[in-house]
């Protein structure tokens, strides 16, 4: 981790587990994703040390159903996964709380298919996050945690057009009317 922060660059990591978050915390590590396993003296490390969480809310909601099909042969895992899902709302909002950068990430592209980040989004609000506070984790706030240009002269111009205030509208996240990126009209 010491070479990537040496090169400017942040280092995260995938955890579900208790005390792996523990053990990526006292490596140096900038970010999590999941998280789900955060406890009150994990929050308070991870508040302490600046760590940013990705909570993957959408990619949790899988839990049940995986749980199902390992209820069986492994039990203990399956009791663990259904922890996990039944208080992750509980776990982001104490996060929240604690003062933990929040960014919206969906975990997309293996058992998910892409395109979740809206439904992320608002999920963020079932876990008491503000519509401001969740559509910054979604844009500017992460574009700044990844050192990428803002609304800066000469920076590349990337965005959304929608036909509502998303302020007002979170699920108007889902139906964007136009994206430009990098200056190109792509919808």
């Amino acid at each position: 981790m010491a070479v990537a922060h040496e090169e400017g660059a942040r280092v995260t990591a995938h955890c579900f587990a208790e005390q792996s978050l523990r053990d990526f915390a006292a490596a140096g590590v900038d970010c999590i994703e999941h998280a789900t396993g955060l406890v009150a003296d994990t929050i308070d490390l991870f508040a302490a040390q600046g760590i940013a969480i990705v909570p993957t809310l959408v990619n949790i909601d899988s839990f049940p159903g995986i749980a199902a099909g390992a209820q069986d042969k492994y039990p203990t895992y399956a009791a663990h996964l259904t922890d996990l899902h039944s208080r992750r709302y509980e776990t982001i909002a104490a996060a929240h709380d604690a003062g933990l950068p929040i960014y919206v990430g969906t975990d997309a592209g293996g058992s998910l298919p892409h395109g979740l980040v809206a439904q992320e989004t608002a999920e963020l609000l079932r876990a008491g996050l503000s519509t401001v506070e969740a559509l910054t984790a979604a844009s500017w706030g992460a574009r700044s945690w990844l050192h990428q240009p803002g609304l800066d002269e000469g920076a590349s111009a990337d965005l959304v057009v929608y036909q509502a205030d998303p302020r007002e509208h979170i699920g108007i996240l889902a139906a964007p009317e136009h994206i430009v990126m990098r200056g190109q009209v792509v919808l």
